[in-house]
C-alpha cells in the first residue's frame, strides 16, 4: 500500500529515504519540492530519473482541484470549494486583516456534531481529512490567492477533535521550520466541547488558541441547538475550559453565535458573562448567518446592542466578529452544500 509522502515529517521522510538506500539530502531535495505545491514525482528535476521512478512505487501525491473560487466584491474575502482524491469536497476561505491573511480550513468532510444553526453537518460527517489534505488547503489556497498566509483557524467543515490525530500530525507539518513555519500562536483551533480531549491537547503545551463553540450558557438552550452538549453539559464544559487555562496558561475564547429569540435574552448574556469571568474568557459575538435549510434568523441589532452592553458592564472582554465574505457563501458548508443540491437536481433530472 503506498504512503501519504506529504503527511510524513521530514525526519520520517529521510529514515523512510534511508530504507531505500538514498542519502539524506535526498529526503530534504523532495521534501523542499512539497512545500513548493510540486504534487508530481517527475516535476522534482534535480532528482535521478530511477528514484522518482521508485517513489511512485513507494507514495502518493494529490493535487486539489479548485470546484469554485468566489472572491466577495466587498472584502476581498475568497472562498474555495476544493475536490480530493475520492471525489468529496471542502471549503476554505482566506480572509485579509491589517494583521496579516487569515485561512480558514476544514477538518472533515461534513460533521457528525449536529449543530442546529449550521449548514457543515447536513448530510452528517463522511470522512476525516488526512493530516496532507488539510496542509494543502493552507498550501493551495496561499498558491492560488498569492496571498502569504500567516494564521490559521481551525474552524471550517468538521470538528477538529473529532480528527485528534490527524489535526495535531497536520499542525506538526505546517510549524515545522523546514516547511511553512506558521507558528502555533497564530493558529486557533475551535471546538464544540469535547472535553474528553482537553487534556490530551493540554498535555501537548502547543501554545495554540482554543476557541469554545459555545453558543448557549445553560443546559437547556444548548442541548437544543448543539447534540455535543448531550451528555457533557455547560458545567463540565466550564470545569473543564478552567482547567485548560491552568494547565497552558492559555487564554480561552468563546465563540456565541447570535441567535433571534434563542440565545440573546438578558438572562443568557448574564449567565455567558457568569462563564466568562470564571475562565478569564474572551467572548466572541457572531451574527449568525442564515442557512436556507435552517430556521435561525441573526438576533436584531437592538438586542445585540443590549447583550453587549450587558457583558460589558459584567467587565467580560467582548467582540463582535466582523462580517467577511457575506457575497460568496462564506459560512461554513454553504458552498460545499450548494454543490450537492445541485448534484442531486442533475441527478433527479
Amino acid at each position: 500500500m503506498k504512503k501519504d509522502i506529504l503527511s510524513l515529517l521530514p525526519e520520517e521522510l529521510e529514515a523512510d529515504f534511508a530504507a531505500l538506500g538514498q542519502p539524506k539530502y535526498r529526503a530534504g531535495q523532495v521534501f523542499r519540492w512539497l512545500v513548493r505545491g510540486v504534487r508530481d514525482f517527475d516535476g522534482m528535476s534535480d532528482l535521478p530519473k530511477s528514484l522518482r521512478e521508485k517513489l511512485k512505487e513507494e507514495y502518493f501525491l494529490h493535487e486539489p482541484k479548485v470546484l469554485s473560487k468566489q472572491v466577495s466584491q466587498i472584502d476581498g474575502t475568497i472562498k474555495y470549494l476544493w475536490e480530493l482524491k475520492d471525489g468529496n469536497a471542502v471549503e476554505t476561505v482566506v480572509m485579509s486583516y491589517q494583521h496579516g491573511n487569515t485561512v480558514c480550513i476544514s477538518s472533515q468532510v461534513g460533521c457528525r456534531q449536529g449543530c442546529a444553526f449550521c449548514a457543515s453537518t447536513i448530510g452528517g460527517l463522511v470522512r476525516c481529512l488526512e493530516p496532507s489534505e488539510m496542509l494543502d488547503e493552507v498550501l493551495f489556497s496561499q498558491l492560488d490567492s498569492g496571498k502569504p498566509i500567516s494564521n490559521i483557524v481551525l474552524m471550517g467543515i468538521g470538528e477538529p477533535l473529532d480528527n485528534f490525530d490527524n489535526v495535531m500530525r497536520f499542525l506538526e507539518l505546517v510549524n515545522h521550520p523546514k516547511g511553512m513555519n506558521i507558528g502555533m500562536r497564530h493558529v486557533s483551533l475551535s471546538t464544540c466541547g469535547l472535553i474528553e480531549r482537553f487534556d490530551e491537547l493540554a498535555d501537548r503545551d502547543l501554545q495554540l488558541t482554543l476557541s469554545v463553540s459555545l453558543h448557549a450558557p445553560d443546559d437547556e438552550t444548548r442541548s437544543k441547538i448543539m447534540p455535543a452538549n448531550r451528555g457533557r453539559g455547560v458545567g463540565p464544559l466550564i470545569e473543564a475550559c478552567k482547567k485548560y487555562y491552568r494547565r497552558t496558561g492559555r487564554r480561552i475564547s468563546f465563540e456565541y453565535a447570535m441567535i433571534d429569540g434563542v440565545n440573546d435574552t438578558e438572562y443568557h448574556a448574564k449567565l455567558l458573562a457568569r462563564h466568562a469571568r470564571a475562565v478569564c474568557a474572551h467572548v466572541n459575538l457572531i451574527p449568525l448567518n442564515h442557512v436556507e435549510e435552517r430556521q435561525f434568523k441573526p438576533s436584531t441589532p437592538g438586542h445585540m446592542k443590549a447583550f453587549i452592553k450587558i457583558l460589558e458592564d459584567a467587565g467580560v472582554n467582548v467582540t463582535v466578529r466582523r462580517k467577511l465574505g457575506g457575497d460568496v457563501d462564506a459560512s461554513c458548508g454553504q458552498l460545499r452544500r450548494k454543490m450537492q443540491t445541485g448534484n442531486n437536481r442533475s441527478i433527479n433530472r
